[in-house]
């Protein structure tokens, strides 16, 4: 019985500990949508995340622990049956018989087991708890990502847009020189330069376009589904509009510390790690269960059923081991200083998401600054290019004056993007830093 349970105890307690632990196919969505907005991204991969899909079966694992180690605690019964050959001169019977069989219907019922059956039953029952709040971390982990790289594709797509308005506003100041030149009024040196700054802008709106691409693939994997799996490449809908928040770093602290998903697994595995301390013990005390039986045994010589003797059994047995070389005292030490080592990780984890809340925080203030300063800095560029582009057309500034404040502007515009884009990373970090669910999962 002890074996047992010490058996039961190492699966029930180590299984939330499993690492590289592949689901089950399982049920998937359907194929990809042919719209996709954050929304829709964030739906999807909650049902066909590979990671939330594994931590889903991490659960279903856990409930057949549970079953398992219930079956301890109700009667189980059993079908023996066994038959020998002998040779007549060691026959026990008289008169001699070279053979003998029998077949018996058990049943057991642990009466008492020193805490052993109720402590891994409620270790059970703790670590499949701890099992449900992983499934909860895992998916604020998952949909933060998928937040982060849908970003990504909103940026890509926003900056290919910069980079075209700037690549026709170059090929506008190409033809505006062409044409200057062939009025007289410009030198074949203000078309070359026209000319190799359009080049230069060529590579940015390559590149752009490739980002956009692989961010797209990225943000696919991440929810679980395939690139080829719409009928068509979906649509991303969405933009990098911002929507100011404000938090206190000692409130987000408080907040984290109550809501993190991942401080209340440490702490039911707590749980869970001190009734493995008491499944230990149970080493050191005895056992008892209640046993019936009905047998049917060989009646002397003869080979007929309806000739065997049969009758039932019902009686009380009990093990205690007195001294077992001090192995159950070992084992308390395991099981100790599991706890303690258990208890140590939620200190730790306590530790780093204060650490990851504050620096939330502040990355999500610096974000704010940068934003509104890159705000700033696209109307001023704007302005700029206006005016000299109207200087020249009045033969008071230079081309250079033009292509250099078109640079400026399309820097500007990009900065401001990746202002938006940061604000909005940084936000939903601070969101999952402080235990909030994301606002598109409606199932938490």
């Amino acid at each position: 019985m002890h074996s047992r349970l010490l058996r039961i105890a190492v699966l029930v307690i180590g299984a939330s500990f499993a690492s590289g632990v592949s689901a089950a196919p399982g049920n998937r969505s359907s194929a990809l949508p042919e719209v996709i907005d954050l929304r829709a991204a964030i739906v999807y991969a909650l049902e066909n995340s590979f990671a939330i899909r594994q931590a889903r079966e991490r659960i279903q694992q856990q409930d057949g622990v549970i079953l398992e180690v219930s079956a301890l605690g109700i009667p189980n019964v059993g079908l023996g049956a066994a038959y020998q050959r002998n040779d007549t001169d060691i026959s026990q019977s008289f008169p001699a018989d070279d053979s003998a069989w029998q077949i018996q219907i058990q049943a057991r019922q642990s009466l008492y087991s020193g805490g052993a059956v109720q402590g891994a039953a409620a270790s059970a029952r703790l670590v499949r708890e701890a099992a449900v709040l992983e499934l909860q971390a895992v998916i604020s982990e998952v949909l933060l990502a998928v937040r982060t790289r849908f970003y990504d594709v909103l940026l890509a797509r926003e900056s290919i847009k910069v980079q075209e308005q700037s690549v026709a506003l170059l090929e506008e100041q190409l033809q505006n020189a062409r044409n200057r030149y062939e009025a007289g009024a410009a030198s074949n040196f203000e078309v070359l330069r026209a000319e190799v700054a359009l080049a230069n802008a060529q590579p940015a709106l390559i590149q752009a376009r490739n980002t956009f691409r692989t961010s797209f693939d990225e943000v696919v994997q991440l929810m679980g589904g395939e690139a080829g799996s719409a009928s068509r490449t979906p649509q991303i809908v969405g933009d990098l509009t911002v929507d100011p928040v404000q938090y206190e770093v000692a409130e987000a602290v408080a907040a984290a510390r109550a809501s993190r998903p991942e401080l209340a697994r440490l702490s039911k595995l707590i749980e869970a790690r001190a009734q493995g301390v008491e499944i230990a013990r149970a080493g050191a005390r005895p056992s008892v269960d209640l046993v019936g039986s009905y047998q049917w045994r060989k009646a002397g010589t003869s080979d007929r059923f309806s000739d065997a003797r049969d009758g039932w059994l019902l009686g009380v047995q009990s093990q205690w081991s007195l001294f077992d070389g001090r192995a159950t005292a070992g084992r308390v030490v395991q099981a100790r200083s599991a706890l303690t080592q258990i208890e140590l990780a939620r200190s730790e984890a306590e530790l780093g998401i204060e650490i990851e809340v504050r620096r939330a925080v502040s990355l999500l203030q610096e974000a704010g600054e940068l934003m509104e300063a890159s705000r700033r800095v696209v109307e001023q560029a704007t302005e700029a290019l206006r005016l000299a582009t109207v200087r020249q057309s009045a033969g008071t500034a230079t081309q250079l004056d033009v292509l250099t404040s078109q640079v400026d502007l399309t820097q500007a515009r990009n900065n401001q993007l990746r202002a938006n884009y940061n604000y909005l990373v940084a936000a939903s970090r601070v969101r999952k830093a402080t235990g909030q669910a994301d606002p598109f999962n409606t199932g938490s």
